[in-house]
């Protein structure tokens, strides 16, 4: 086709150029915006600049749906697509142009080259984007593919579009061509695919950066229980099953994932299954993963609906529940993911100065007037409005709508186009300063274009906003920056939309999330923040503990075991106790514990003082009374010397049980056993040799004779001092090798801490133990021989009773000594110790004392033979 016949300027309007403000201090003063614009059929209108490089821009100004709903009185070519969102959308258009006058007007960027533009709507649908990309590459109104039917500026790229669906059927078909797009609203995560999207980049994150977002937001306010609303697009899909399981992964959980069909197909019985599901829920959280408007639409056509009081979550970022003021009652103090807000110098007033008094020919520009203000203005059929209108007087003001209808301030998807632009000049600029010097000339620089150069340079681009500095990842996209907003109904049903947080993934970990809570206003029928549990949160003292066939955020709350706390609310586990600490009754702290010994403030230990000390005396008062009368018979029978060091060892017995008392050091705990040892071998074996000197002194009886050379007090005090010697030095093997020490018991008793000495080594103490149980078995057995020889004075029989006591008493010691905990242990050794020894005490010496002071009579010579048993044994 000859480019010339096929030119489409003949078939057009005349382009028509208004100033229409003079821009920011961004612009230099005097450098006039043209508003540049064609008129086609009622879904054809489009805006066109010529200029050295054009920009492709597919801008979903309008929602198909809402075309066809607004008015059915209407033939279908004439119904009007206009709605109270459409302001807000106009600017998406404007914004295209502004930012390319700003750079046309800039020396620095792009000096001696101008851009241009072709601008369509998309209408959100893909075959509308797929034919504007045709008439956009034909270089005209006509579609002819593979034509261009133009001889003016060089298509260089492409911008578009707002939505996943559109941008992938452009991309799918712009790919083909080797142009770079740039979309400023896809979420999609097909397109980090770089080898199948080589030429695709976005001004917004991956649509699964919202996620991690959503995870920090529940977990912020302790919600654990919540519900996903998701339409049935492929992507979302695809993108809720993926939430659900980074929320489950994060240890929250899902009480139910909900599927809406598309909006032009109604499946039977979806608004009962639907219903059913978020009446029974009881998740007081649900989330919308709604990239198009198939769940608003849905809730749009099912007014009626009875939904649950719950925050809604939006991740359409750009959701505006406004639609005539019905939804606001589900969406009222709803949160949301917006894109992050952005500033574009100058645009504010731009936006402001609109009026059809100033841009006559602006039919759009009419309709959303007529629109806007409920009236109809010259060029527009009142028939075709839904409201009986007057016309519009000339006074109607953008400055007196409300901020939620016309919010020509915050710039979020508008802010996402202002960028997508730049880049495209960045990377354009970045180019051609590339270019040989040759190929320096406009003409040149047209004539050496090639579509696919622009690719490196765009992935490549970086440049300062007024808000950020501007660059892609490595995937053609943006990091995840949002805006966490909320949703409020005003009193006069409209709704207001308040930045209370933000999330940028790019900041520190605990730094990423920040939301200013008192900020928030929740739907009015929350009295506080409303809370979203399976299972209310356990109390201090408590842990969870799941559930066969539940949730893991259904559990139950256990009491921790006692030893074990847990001081936080809902914890996986209790937490034990220090060694020297307990759990208190409500498991919610730990206290000390308990020092449990035999102190001498104990009542038991006092007993035991006592006792020890009334036998103590007891034996100086019986040691008294043999010192008085060491001369009478029956002191001096059995050697009396003997009878003193009894009496002596009988007494540091009773007085070394005092030792076993008071908080245990190393050197109360290796003197208590040590000295008890000895002092008892040194007992016993003073009745042991009392009882072989009374077997000597009745077998020696001829003059003479070669046992009469063992009696005497040499041979008493050796065997005393030898069985000591020998348990002296199993003492000091067992001090050396392994030395009782100070020690505690924390699971003996609960809640208490034994402090008592450890004996080092069981062995040892077991063989100090057995010796003397040998040395009072074998004065028990001696005597038990020598009990019936006749003399008037024999202890033999009074031995026999106090060694059968000593060892009944030492056979009972041990299965107590190893049944007892605690302080109770200690008290049954000084026990042992007292009883063994004031049995010998009661055994051998009360009967003689009962004799000396009693029945004095009794305590006198009768016959030689005493005599010479007395004189035998005084030698």
């Amino acid at each position: 086709m000859d480019p010339a016949s096929s030119h489409p300027a003949p078939a057009l309007l005349p382009l028509i150029s208004t100033v229409l403000l003079l821009l920011a201090p961004a612009v230099p003063a005097g450098i006039p915006l043209n508003l540049n614009w064609q008129l086609g059929s009622a879904y054809e209108e489009g805006y066109y600049k010529e200029g050295d490089f054009l920009l492709g821009a597919i801008i979903d100004l309008h929602h198909l749906w809402k075309a066809l709903a607004i008015n059915t009185k209407a033939k279908p070519c004439r119904i009007r697509y206009y709605t109270d969102e459409y302001l807000q959308h106009f600017r998406h258009h404007l914004v295209v142009i502004y930012a390319v006058e700003e750079i046309n007007s800039n020396e620095k960027l792009l000096p001696n080259v101008t851009l241009g533009y072709h601008i369509y709507d998309s209408l959100a649908y893909e075959s509308q984007a797929q034919k504007h990309i045709f008439r956009i590459l034909s270089g005209g109104r006509n579609m002819i593919p593979n034509y261009l039917c133009s001889s003016g500026g060089v298509l260089a790229a492409f911008i578009g579009d707002k939505s996943s669906p559109t941008s992938l059927s452009m991309a799918t078909l712009i790919r083909i061509y080797h142009y770079t797009q740039i979309s400023y609203g896809a979420m999609d995560p097909i397109f980090t695919d770089r080898l199948r999207f080589p030429f695709f980049y976005r001004t917004v994150p991956d649509g699964y950066a919202q996620h991690g977002a959503i995870v920090q937001i529940l977990q912020h306010f302790g919600w654990n229980w919540v519900g996903i609303l998701a339409s049935d697009a492929e992507s979302d899909q695809m993108g809720s099953w993926e939430l659900k399981g980074q929320i489950m992964r994060s240890g929250l959980c899902v009480e139910y994932l909900v599927t809406v069909s598309g909006k032009f197909s109604r499946k039977e019985g979806e608004q009962k299954r639907v219903e059913s599901v978020l009446r029974r829920a009881t998740a007081k959280v649900i989330i919308l993963y709604n990239s198009s408007d198939n769940v608003k639409w849905f809730l749009l056509m099912n007014k009626r609906m009875e939904l649950p009081d719950a925050v809604w979550i939006n991740l359409g970022l750009d959701f505006y529940p406004t639609d005539h003021g019905f939804e606001v009652i589900f969406f009222n103090g709803s949160l949301g993911l917006s894109i992050k807000r952005g500033n574009i110098p100058g645009f504010t007033d731009f936006l402001y100065s609109l009026s059809p008094q100033k841009y006559p020919d602006n039919m759009r520009l009419k309709w959303a007037w007529s629109w806007t203000f409920r009236c109809h203005y010259n060029g527009t059929n009142p028939e075709e409005l839904p409201w009986e209108t007057l016309p519009c007087s000339g006074s109607e003001s953008l400055l007196d709508l409300p901020q939620n209808k016309y919010d020509a301030y915050n710039f979020r998807t508008t802010y996402s186009i202002y960028t997508a632009v730049y880049a495209l000049a960045q990377a354009l600029h970045a180019m051609i300063s590339e270019a040989p010097s040759k190929a320096k000339g406009t003409v040149g620089l047209k004539k050496g274009f090639q579509s696919w150069q622009l690719r490196h340079y765009a992935q490549n681009v970086g440049f300062a906003t007024a808000s950020e500095e501007f660059f892609f990842d490595e995937y053609g996209g943006r990091p995840a920056r949002y805006d966490i907003v909320n949703w409020a109904v005003l009193p006069d049903l409209s709704v207001t939309q308040e930045t209370v947080g933000h999330f940028d993934s790019t900041a520190p970990e605990s730094q990423r999330l920040l939301i200013n809570d008192s900020a928030i206003r929740w739907h009015h029928r929350f009295t506080q923040l409303p809370q979203s549990l399976c299972t209310e949160p356990c109390e201090p003292g408590y842990r969870k503990s799941p559930q066969e066939g539940k949730p893991p955020c259904c559990y139950a709350c256990v009491q921790c075991p006692e030893g074990e706390i847990s001081s936080t609310m809902d914890t996986d586990s209790c937490l034990a106790c220090p060694e020297d600490h307990w759990s208190n009754q409500g498991r919610d702290q730990c206290i000390p514990r308990i020092r449990d010994f035999l102190s001498y403030e104990d009542p038991l230990s006092a007993a035991l003082v006592c006792v020890a000390l009334v036998l103590t005396l007891i034996t100086v008062l019986v040691l008294g009374v043999f010192i008085l009368y060491r001369d009478t018979p029956i002191v001096r029978a059995n050697n009396r010397n003997l009878s003193y060091m009894l009496l002596l060892f009988l007494i540091m017995s009773f007085l070394c049980s005092l030792l076993f008392m008071g908080p245990p050091d190393n050197l109360t705990c290796q003197l208590r056993q040590v000295s008890f040892g000895i002092v008892f071998t040194g007992s016993v074996s003073s009745v042991l040799a009392k009882t072989i000197t009374v077997i000597l002194a009745f077998k020696a009886t001829k003059p003479g004779g070669k046992l009469r050379k063992w009696l005497g007090n040499r041979m008493s005090f050796s065997l005393v001092l030898i069985c000591s010697l020998v348990q002296a030095l199993l003492c000091t093997t067992w001090l050396i090798r392994s030395p009782p020490f100070p020690d505690y018991d924390t699971w003996s008793v609960k809640g208490q801490i034994i402090l008592q000495c450890n004996e080092g080594s069981v062995p040892a103490f077991y063989m100090v133990v057995g010796y003397m149980g040998f040395l009072a078995a074998l004065s028990f057995l001696v005597a038990f021989l020598v009990r019936k020889v006749p003399d008037r004075y024999n202890e033999a029989q009074l031995i026999t009773f106090s060694m059968l006591g000593f060892c009944s008493v030492w056979v009972s010691f041990i299965p107590a000594h190893l049944s007892t905990k605690g302080k109770y242990t200690v008290a049954v050794e000084i026990f042992a110790i007292l009883a063994s020894g004031a049995g010998l005490l009661a055994c051998i010496f009360v009967p003689k004392c009962y004799i000396i002071l009693i029945r004095p009579e009794l305590n006198a010579r009768e016959k030689p033979m005493i005599i010479r048993g007395d004189i035998s044994a005084e030698r």
